[in-house]
């Protein structure tokens, strides 16, 4: 009754050819990864020893690799794909009761090393993959108990108005809503993690984050600093106040890679981008892209055109910034100089012109608007440094509507009443007996 079916060797015949060497105990069966799956899921059953399934052994949950290797060495057993198991010990006493009621061999693909050797030296293996229709319904239904609990475990948090934590960055207290600390680390930090809704697990998360900073631990790229000036200083530099989306330390606090067997977000992600890819009408005539609203240099008011912009730091500040493009001659690199540079001093709450030190910018420009100081902001040797080429805020979307007064110029010179006198050359020898030129020539001649 045995049977030779196609099936993935790939992943399992390192492991197969390993344990052949029956004498040998220091084995490895696949590519060492830290846990993947939900560690904080305990609901009792998941912390009892994990049995043999085809005798009395058993092994506690950290030693699973050590079950799996003797099963191969002792009862010639090779599972596929173990990682994507999301419950390992249900998954066991499912096929132990199997393999009771039915031989193994109704199940499993037989895998037969040596096959050019003589028959005594041959070995024959048995391997529990998906293949088997009944295997793939056994990991998509624990797959589906585990999204469940998920779930289940995301709401709570989700409901839960006892949460209290201190955020990693500035120490300070939070309470109710986990969405309010947050919240607070994607505005004041840049810290941005994604929906809160989206996180399970969200103090183990936190607890996570807390032990790289505490370890002077990038979150990014891992490095490790001296000190947390230091550390603080790389990851604003480097924008690394994040994490990095490839490591798969952080896979089990995202819903999403609970959604499918065996696919992480990455893999549901770009599923998602193709259907939209095949789906999308081409036909984009009627789009219209959101309003890209410029902010004013002095204060919080936004305008979506450059005009009422203007308009508004004309009237409100006193300060034209059309007008004086003109009258200091600024070409487009000297304006985006000028204008990170206003940025910057007004984000300082620092008065240039006295040295004043204010505590919110409202105070500030308030000041500077009340004893005109804000023309100080003008003083060249102020502002013309290369490194006001550099945005002070990256999404400034006045640096993206200055123009060029150079080009401008060159513009309203064309509009000048200027007439032109085209001549007509479809006969061209009567236009050189009538050309406009002829009289030139001959006034040259006469001279």
């Amino acid at each position: 009754g045995q049977r030779l079916l196609p099936c993935p060797l790939g992943s399992v015949m390192a492991a197969v050819g390993m344990a052949a060497v029956e004498g040998k105990k220091d084995w490895i069966l696949e590519p060492l990864s830290l846990p993947e799956s939900p560690s904080c899921i305990n609901d009792g059953f998941t912390l009892l020893p994990l049995p043999c399934i085809f005798c009395e052994d058993c092994y506690p949950v950290e030693e699973q690799e050590k079950l799996l290797g003797h099963m191969i060495v002792e009862h010639k057993l090779v599972i596929a794909d173990v990682k994507l198991i999301v419950d390992f010990r249900r998954y066991i006493l499912y096929w132990k009761k199997r393999f009771i009621e039915q031989p193994i061999t109704d199940f499993c693909t037989v895998v037969r090393t040596n096959s050019q050797a003589p028959e005594g030296e041959q070995a024959e293996y048995y391997l529990l993959c998906d293949v088997l229709p009944e295997d793939r319904r056994l990991r998509e239904q624990l797959q589906q108990k585990r999204l469940e609990e998920v779930l289940e475990q995301q709401q709570q948090e989700r409901n839960d108005s006892s949460f209290a934590r201190v955020c990693v960055f500035c120490n300070e207290e939070f309470a109710g809503n986990r969405a309010i600390l947050f919240n607070h680390m994607a505005k004041d930090h840049s810290f941005n993690v994604g929906l809160p809704d989206n996180i399970v697990y969200c103090n183990e998360f936190l607890d996570l984050v807390q032990k790289k900073m505490d370890n002077l631990q990038c979150l990014y790229c891992e490095k490790t600093f001296r000190d947390k000036n230091t550390l603080k200083d790389h990851m604003r530099k480097k924008q690394h106040r994040r994490i990095n989306a490839k490591n798969h330390e952080y896979d089990k606090f995202y819903t999403i890679n609970y959604l499918e067997l065996g696919k992480n977000w990455e893999e549901v992600q770009s599923e998602d981008d193709r259907e939209m890819i095949e789906e999308q009408d081409d036909d984009w005539s009627d789009w219209q892209g959101p309003p890209v609203c410029a902010v004013c240099l002095f204060c919080e008011k936004a305008q979506d055109t450059t005009e009422k912009l203007q308009l508004h730091m004309k009237v409100a500040h006193h300060f034209d910034l059309l007008n004086l493009k003109y009258e200091m001659g600024l070409n487009f690199y000297q304006q985006v100089k000028l204008v990170n540079f206003i940025r910057r001093e007004i984000h300082q709450c620092c008065c240039k012109q006295c040295g004043k030190t204010f505590s919110s910018k409202s105070e500030v420009v308030s000041h500077m608007t009340e004893t005109n100081h804000i023309m100080s902001l003008l003083d060249r040797s102020g502002w013309d440094q290369p490194q006001y080429y550099f945005p002070t805020y990256e999404n400034d979307a006045l640096l993206c509507s200055l123009s060029d007064c150079e080009s401008e110029s060159v513009a309203d010179n064309q509009k000048t009443n200027i007439p032109v006198i085209a001549e007509d050359i479809s006969n061209l020898q009567a236009l050189k007996k009538s050309s406009i030129l002829n009289l030139l020539q001959h006034s040259d001649t006469k001279n």
